[in-house]
């Protein structure tokens, strides 16, 4: 009778537990399913990189969920890994990596969903032979990927001159364009494969990552730099990469010029490409363009927005102290930039943001700028938009009322316009391209 007694009990709680776990599970689900839906309406899903399912081996673990940094790009819907916010997807790559039964790979989105990136093969060759993107233009957004790409763009570039013969005219083997880190992976790897290099960046070596706000995380994931070595970190702050940054620019077998904005590209009839800029012209055998996406920013046509305290890129947030500082925008970089500024002594931070609620931010982001709200460090302001920039003040308009706020600056974070015209320009096809499966850019 006792050992009936004692099974019962056991039963019962485990039981109890059983159903818990079933209603937390449904709860998610329900929750995902809902996500799913608004998705839909506010995301046309996948642009680039993103994990693709294979349901059948799917084994409905959730190891990939959990493996996400993301926060709910993934979720288990009836047993089965689904994509639920697929616009948050940068492709890290990492759900691949966790998966047990090898039911993930990362694939490129469909050509009709990335009309606006140009047309590269799994090498990173565009339209135009010879010509290479690698990273954020390609729609590889992730540190990692970017680095991986502009490495792998030089072995295949490497590969081909060893077959060529050069002869003697002046001309470089490759040109690199770009000196985030897709550009400096490829700067690094064509001197360690003995190739006469030279990159022309147009502002800072760094990149987009020399204007990101103080402090922000720049990767989430271990990374590999030739002729350097491993970054066993799993994240890095932009000071740790722009300090490595500054070891690359002591390198002598690097040839970095900044201050060189490249205006065309051509490939000429002998098969070799002239860039020119304000300077002057050089030729090269190769190009690898890594450019980044972010291009001229995007300005609002809104009254005043041309004074001079009216800025697109946060560099060092520290140097702004005891300001009304106003910043437009509802992504991660107009939350960061935010964030930033609110952290600086006697700030007094506006964040102004269109829509009624953020929609696209990082998890992490999410949390943080619900902790600053909630600390009064940040003022949120949905449903808002400026209607004029004025010396010391801006006219604020928030469903149909209009307020003037105190303002010493103003940062607008609303995108920018990408390198279009330029690409074209040079010959480069957009909206179509062959399949890739690119999983070897996550996981290398």
């Amino acid at each position: 009778m006792d050992t009936l007694i004692t099974w019962l009990i056991a039963g019962c709680v485990l039981g109890f537990f059983f159903v818990r776990n079933w209603r937390v599970h449904k709860r998610k689900e329900v929750e995902a399913l809902a996500n799913t839906g608004r998705d839909a309406l506010d995301s046309h899903g996948p642009r680039a990189q993103h994990p693709r399912i294979a349901v059948d081996s799917c084994i409905g673990c959730g190891a990939c969920v959990v493996a996400c940094p993301e926060g709910d790009v993934l979720a288990l819907i009836e047993g089965k890994a689904t994509i639920v916010k697929g616009h948050k997807c940068i492709g890290h790559g990492l759900c691949a990596e966790a998966c047990p039964v090898g039911a993930i790979e990362m694939v490129m989105a469909a050509p009709s969903a990335r009309a606006d990136l140009p047309a590269l093969t799994t090498e990173g060759e565009s339209s135009v032979k010879n010509l290479f993107i690698a990273g954020e233009l390609g729609g590889l957004a992730l540190i990692k990927n970017a680095v991986n790409q502009g490495r792998d763009c030089i072995d295949v570039i490497a590969q081909r001159l060893h077959k060529q013969d050069r002869n003697g005219e002046q001309v470089w083997d490759v040109i690199i364009v770009g000196a985030g880190p897709a550009g400096i992976s490829a700067s690094l790897r064509a001197s360690e494969r003995g190739l006469r290099a030279l990159t022309l960046e147009r502002e800072a070596v760094g990149g987009t990552v020399s204007k990101y706000p103080r402090e922000k995380l720049v990767m989430t994931s271990p990374v590999e730099f030739p002729l350097h070595g491993r970054f066993n970190k799993t994240t890095l702050t932009k000071e740790e990469l722009l300090a490595f940054w500054d070891n690359i620019m002591q390198r002598t077998d690097l040839n970095i010029r900044t201050g060189a904005v490249v205006e065309t590209v051509l490939r000429q009839t002998n098969g070799l490409f002239a860039l020119r800029t304000a300077q002057q012209t050089y030729l090269a055998y190769a190009v690898v363009l890594a450019l980044g996406r972010a291009g001229t920013p995007r300005k609002l046509g809104v009254k005043g927005e041309e004074l001079p305290h009216v800025l697109y890129r946060l560099i060092e947030a520290d140097h702004y102290t005891g300001k009304h500082i106003l910043v437009v925008g509802g992504g991660d970089s107009a939350v960061e930039a935010a964030m930033g500024l609110a952290r600086q002594r006697g700030n007094r931070v506006t964040l102004s943001y269109r829509r009624t609620e953020f929609s696209r931010l990082k998890d992490r982001n999410a949390k943080r700028i619900a902790e600053h709200v909630a600390s009064g460090k940040v003022d949120v302001r949905f449903s808002s938009s400026p209607v004029e920039f004025r010396v010391g003040s801006v006219l604020l308009e928030q469903e149909g009322r209009i307020e003037e706020l105190p303002n010493d600056f103003v940062w607008i974070f609303a995108g920018g316009t990408p390198p279009t015209e330029f690409l074209k320009a040079a010959g480069v096809a957009f909206g179509s391209a062959e399949p890739a499966v690119v999983s070897q850019l996550a996981t290398q």
